[in-house]
């Protein structure tokens, strides 16, 4: 990301559950300092939700990749877990998953 070979997308939710995971393996002044650089990475995009679609029932926390993939039109989300395998049996919205290494091949 920061060789900006790519683009992200945040939320407000997707950036405070990064900062709780990076506190819990370090401190809260790093976890703060990683949230800021991100926030100021040109090739990050910060998205406000305005609508829920609630499509992962079996870890209904999982939704705010949905949701934020949803709002900035984004091309895919990349994550191997395995709560995102529904995602390919809907059809509205249709939401495009990666796997960690599908998208490193991608990029590669």
């Amino acid at each position: 990301m920061l060789a900006k070979r790519f683009d992200a997308v945040v939320s407000y939710d997707i950036l405070s559950e990064y900062v709780e995971i990076l506190e819990q393996k370090t401190n809260f002044l790093v976890a703060s300092n990683i949230a800021e650089l991100l926030l100021n990475l040109k090739n990050v995009e910060k998205v406000d939700i305005y609508f829920e679609w609630k499509l992962i029932s079996s870890d209904l926390d999982d939704n705010k990749y949905v949701d934020a993939y949803v709002c900035s039109n984004a091309d895919f989300i990349i994550t191997n877990d395995n709560h995102f395998k529904i995602l390919k049996q809907i059809e509205f919205p249709k939401v495009k998953v990666l796997t960690i290494d599908e998208f490193l091949s991608l990029i590669g």
